[in-house]
């Protein structure tokens, strides 16, 4: 459980205050709400009430009473009793008709029949009229329609108004439903505000505003401040989170939202990225470096959120552990021919003893011809002396073992190649696989052997390595030069499966081919370009700043 912070106790919850908001939010809402649907319930009884004043104004000028009022001697004494029948029946306060120059027949107030009206008559046009009335007895919704005579002809006006009071007494009356089902939408979204609040508690694992905060500060801090490279994975698989260091290793730029494919080569770092590759402490090489991948899955409280993979830089550590196998090596030379010299001087003593002096003597010119014929051999065809050391040290470690190594006759190999520091580590890991494949081979008639041919050329260097051995499957030959790949377990000092990928990332490194024979009897070739123009100082181009280019014995046999 996450602790929580100094003083949050007295702080309100998260879903409290996500609730109390909503709930505020909600409730300025439903006022509003309500407000603006009584307004415009207000207008659309005021629109009902002028039709319905329009619609008793055009009863009122059908009426054959006042008709005949308007249109005969009776006037007055006709109309008003009829306007007021009329009144009465439609609950309308006030029924006036008026003559075409604008004099009352008929009003609520007796004292204004006969007199003229102030405004003109609307419905000369022939049609009804409608609108709100601010006459003597009030505020109303008026309608006004025309009065037709005899003749067809329009020969006066008969406007109708219903009193303001009634349209608002029917909107205090619809009211309380509008409240009522105000209410009811204010219950529902308390309701959804609370169950989203719940379900945002859930999310955030309980944690309130300032933790979530404090917890982003502290991850950003951790996370950009280790040194070790860090990339998260959401449950779809895509970034993100991914810190400085693990930017720098992977040499990724904009990875966010980004699954490994879309900024990931094909290969084994993407597939241990993803997931595809299982298995802990996973070694993979790259351009530049040598990786320690691990995937953890997470999960909390019973859900999946993702995954998070930790990148670290071995490639100093691997360096370091290669120097130590080539002086491995080179020490295991050194015992195989301080033993090779204890069994010589044991001949010798055994012969002086026994007065053999003239064998002693020819055993003894011919022990300190083997050592030199092996060297002056090798320097005949290779020119570089590091070269020569590696083949001769190479050749001395695998015959203590029972291992041939011979030189072709049509090697040859200038005083400086280019590409040297590449050159000695391909060849130390490709004749150190050869060994180990042919003293795991079937016994041939020729023993275990290895063949090397070294051949310089004014374009190019050819490395052929040729063993006795079982030779590789046909099924491996795609992956063979994959990081991992081996078929030995690995040794105390150092990852097995690296060598033929090493030496497979240094010859695209230096822009060349690599190719191997499937079957009985591996044949590794190596061709290594030379560039067309020589340096300044005359002197090969270096082999370039890759910090895999270890001279001596590679040690990660397949």
């Amino acid at each position: 459980m996450i602790p929580r912070r100094a003083g949050t106790a007295q702080r309100r919850r998260l879903s409290t205050r996500i609730l109390a908001s909503q709930v505020a939010i909600l409730a300025v809402t439903s006022v509003i709400g309500f407000v603006l649907f009584a307004w415009v319930q207000r207008g659309q009884l005021d629109h009902e009430y002028e039709q319905r004043a329009l619609s008793t104004a055009r009863v009122a000028a059908a009426d054959p009473q006042i008709r005949e009022g308007m249109s005969g001697a009776g006037g007055a004494a006709l109309v008003q009793p009829a306007a007021e029948r009329i009144a009465e029946a439609a609950r309308a306060s006030y029924v006036v008709v008026v003559d075409l120059n604008g004099v009352r027949y008929s009003h609520p107030h007796a004292d204004l029949i006969g007199q003229r009206i102030a405004e003109p008559l609307a419905v000369l046009d022939g049609r009804g009229h409608v609108g709100i009335d601010q006459g003597v007895t009030g505020r109303s919704a008026n309608g006004k329609a025309p009065l037709w005579g005899p003749s067809g002809r329009v020969i006066g006006e008969v406007s109708v108004g219903i009193a303001e009071k009634n349209v608002a007494g029917q909107l205090w009356r619809e009211l309380p439903t509008f409240a009522l089902y105000a209410g009811i939408a204010l219950a529902v979204g308390c309701g959804a505000s609370y169950a989203l609040a719940r379900r945002l508690k859930r999310s955030t694992f309980g944690l309130e505003l300032e933790e979530i905060a404090g917890l982003l500060q502290d991850r950003e801090a951790m996370l950009h401040g280790i040194r070790e490279g860090v990339v998260a994975f959401d449950p779809s698989g895509r970034v993100t989170v991914v810190n400085d260091e693990a930017r720098r290793l992977l040499r990724i730029d904009a990875a966010l939202g980004l699954r490994p494919a879309d900024v990931l080569p094909a290969g084994r770092l993407r597939d241990a990225l993803d997931g595809t590759l299982g298995g802990n402490d996973l070694t993979v090489l790259t351009d530049r470096y040598c990786l320690v991948v691990n995937r953890m899955p997470v999960v909390l409280h019973g859900r999946e959120l993702g995954a998070v993979v930790t990148v670290r830089d071995r490639t100093e550590l691997v360096g370091l552990l290669r120097e130590l196998d080539s002086v491995r090596g080179l020490t295991d030379a050194l015992r195989a021919q301080q033993h090779e010299f204890a069994n010589r001087m044991h001949i010798l003593a055994g012969l002086l003893d026994l007065g053999e002096h003239d064998a002693a003597f020819e055993y003894a010119v011919e022990s300190a011809c083997v050592e030199p014929a092996l060297t002056e051999a090798v320097r005949q065809r290779v020119g570089n002396p590091l070269m020569v050391g590696l083949i001769v040290a190479k050749s001395t470690v695998a015959a203590e073992r029972g291992v041939s190594i011979t030189l072709s006759d049509d090697s040859q190999l200038g005083e400086q190649p280019v590409h040297l520091r590449g050159l000695l580590t391909i060849v130390g890991n490709l004749l150190d696989n050869a060994v180990e494949a042919a003293l795991s081979g079937a016994a041939t008639a020729g023993g275990a052997r290895v063949e090397l041919s070294l051949l310089e050329t004014r374009s190019e260097i050819t490395v052929r390595v040729a063993d006795s051995g079982p030779g590789v499957p046909g099924d491996a030959v795609e992956s063979i030069f994959q990081d991992g790949w081996s078929t030995r377990p690995d040794r105390g000092t150092a990852r097995r499966g690296l060598g033929l990928a090493l030496v497979h990332r240094l010859v695209l490194h230096h822009g060349g081919t690599i190719t191997v024979s499937s079957g009985a009897g591996a044949v590794f070739g190596v061709t290594l370009p030379l560039p067309a123009t020589p340096t300044a100082s005359g002197r090969p181009r270096p082999a370039g700043a890759n910090p895999f280019e270890l001279s001596g014995s590679g040690g990660d046999r397949w």
